[in-house]
């Protein structure tokens, strides 16, 4: 059964599917979308998700015990992360099962790859691409090009969704291959 709590603020989201669980004070931007099975809670701080980012499947994301989670504009955050406390900058994507925690700060343009965690106040500068267990930085480059498209794909998926629309067409897929 979905929940979407008193506290909550859509600011005209593209899609909010209709098992996400939001609870407290939460933010979702303008043409950001929030997939199958999502939790967000936040009673003593805030969430807030940017404008065109994607929360995908069975996201969690909470505040911290000292701080909110703010995610940019043009994200992926994708199946299985837990965001807890921290802030992600614009066009970054976060790989499956990461985890970010309380007082960590991801950089502009950023990549946190599958099954990271990355611990609690630590900070990544922009074009960071970070890995591990603890998530070190492992490269620096400008992957906001690569980003964007991914949440660019997300965003033509979200728009299906909200009509109804469970495929994506071949006009879609050409359009989307073209990057």
């Amino acid at each position: 059964m979905p929940h979407i709590g008193p506290d909550v603020t859509l600011d005209d989201p593209a899609f909010v599917h209709d098992t996400a669980l939001l609870y407290g004070k939460v933010y979702i931007g303008p043409g950001a979308s929030v997939f199958a099975r999502t939790v967000m809670r936040s009673e003593t701080f805030e969430i807030r998700i940017g404008a065109r980012t994607n929360i995908q499947d069975f996201v969690m994301v909470h505040e911290g015990s000292r701080s909110p989670t703010i995610v940019g504009e043009d994200c992926s955050i994708t199946h299985h992360v837990t965001l807890h406390g921290c802030e992600i900058g614009d066009r970054c994507l976060v790989g499956i099962n990461a985890t970010v925690m309380d007082e960590a700060k991801i950089g502009a343009n950023s990549i946190v790859a599958g099954h990271a965690i990355v611990s609690e106040r630590k900070e990544f500068p922009e074009n960071s691409v970070i890995a591990g267990v603890p998530a070190k930085l492992v490269a620096t480059r400008d992957n906001s090009a690569a980003n964007l498209r991914n949440s660019r794909f997300y965003q033509v998926i979200a728009a299906n969704y909200a009509k109804g629309i469970e495929r994506l067409s071949p006009e879609q897929i050409e359009e989307l291959s073209k990057g």
